[in-house]
């Protein structure tokens, strides 16, 4: 088995962390310490600190939700049964994790906004990169370019609000509920 390198290690346990607990509450000791790394590595890897250190985790997140979309597309040929999947898949996974694990990018998002602008820049890469993903299995599918554009907005705007619903409820019923209207909204445009 190939462990992970140090680095490696620091930046998913701070992504973790940060989307469960956000960026203000996310010292840079308890990283060093559930990564298993000394601070003194932390800062080696990222000399600017807890900013440069949360961006890349913002980063990592974000890449890792796309991996997630982008998969879910790749089983599904239909753009709005791959919608229905992810939104399941979001739930399962959302549940199995006690609730905790909902998106590796909001909460850092939200609690920064306005007050830590490379944090807000890194969380708004992300979405940008998540509509392209829905944008481009769209138009792959055959939507108009700009049915596709807004239609990824819409899809990620409701993912987001309808995960978030789900941890606050602990439930999986806005997922489901938000995957069903999706689907049909997406097939009402074909």
């Amino acid at each position: 088995m190939n462990e992970i390198g140090t680095r490696e290690r620091i930046v998913r346990t701070t992504s973790l962390l940060m989307q469960r607990q956000g960026y203000e509450a996310t010292g840079l000791k308890q990283i060093s310490q559930e990564a298993r790394a000394t601070l003194g590595s932390v800062y080696h890897f990222f000399p600017g600190g807890k900013r440069e250190l949360a961006v890349e985790a913002v980063h990592h997140g974000g890449a890792e939700f796309a991996e997630f979309l982008a998969a879910a597309f790749d089983r599904e040929d239909d753009p709005a049964a791959a919608i229905l999947a992810c939104t399941r898949d979001l739930a399962r996974d959302l549940r199995e994790s006690g609730w905790l694990d909902g998106c590796p990018v909001t909460t850092t998002a939200l609690e920064s906004a306005g007050r830590v602008p490379e944090l807000q820049q890194a969380a708004e890469e992300a979405y940008e990169r998540w509509r392209s993903l829905v944008r481009d299995k769209l138009t792959r599918s055959g939507f108009a370019a700009d049915v596709a554009h807004d239609l990824a907005h819409t899809v990620i705007n409701l993912l987001e609000g309808a995960e978030l619903s789900a941890q606050v409820s602990q439930s999986e019923a806005p997922l489901e509920i938000a995957g069903g209207h999706l689907a049909r909204l997406i097939d009402s445009y074909r």
